[in-house]
């Protein structure tokens, strides 16, 4: 989620991170305070309406973010379904929906830079007790910088896989997608011990 960028440059984008990240912070307090599935309704639409205001293609943009959640949804929906507690279920899937939108907005209308920033200034207290917070911000950039990286090289993976083998895709993939990893992160840690380390 933090490695999102926003397809379109919106009026967002200049709003300062810390106040984007607090009212994220205050918005998922109501969310999980509040219980009523009209209210959770009301949320969702307030949030799709955010998307659409900067035009199509940022709608479109954040909608494709979300549908990694329809597996989640389906399973909790099933589950309420069996438990015969439906209403409970939509109120879920609803607020989970709404709080993940409303996380994306966020870090597709942020740079990473300003991510850092925030980090930065909320571990300040924690310099004067002599703790590193150094490796704290360059671990988030190393996650973000990474993720896509991993990503593209599990699915290289199982394209190779599908090639040779008539089988389906299965847990034979993990050791070598693991020592891939593996290998990607020894890599750094040599660049950064070359750069002097942390």
């Amino acid at each position: 989620m933090i490695s999102l960028t926003s397809p379109v440059e919106t009026r967002a984008h200049g709003w300062p991170a810390g106040a984007k990240l607090a009212g994220l912070c205050g918005a998922t307090m109501v969310l999980f305070a509040i219980k009523g599935l009209n209210w959770h309704l009301g949320f969702l639409v307030a949030t799709l309406v955010i998307y659409a205001m900067p035009g199509r293609q940022f709608f479109q943009g954040g909608m494709r973010r979300l549908r990694v959640l329809w597996p989640f949804a389906a399973i909790i929906l099933l589950w309420h379904l069996f438990t015969n507690d439906l209403a409970s279920g939509a109120v879920i899937v609803l607020r989970m929906i709404t709080a993940v939108g409303l996380a994306n907005l966020v870090t597709m209308t942020t740079k990473l830079s300003d991510m850092i920033v925030v980090v930065r200034w909320l571990c300040a207290p924690l310099r004067r007790f002599g703790v590193q917070t150094r490796s704290v911000e360059l671990a988030i950039a190393l996650v973000v910088r990474f993720t896509p990286i991993l990503a593209q090289k599990g699915q290289t993976l199982a394209l190779a896989w599908k090639a040779r083998a008539a089988r389906r895709l299965g847990w034979r993939v993990i050791t070598p997608f693991a020592v891939l990893a593996i290998d990607d992160a020894e890599h750094v840690a040599e660049a950064l011990r070359a750069r002097g380390g942390l």
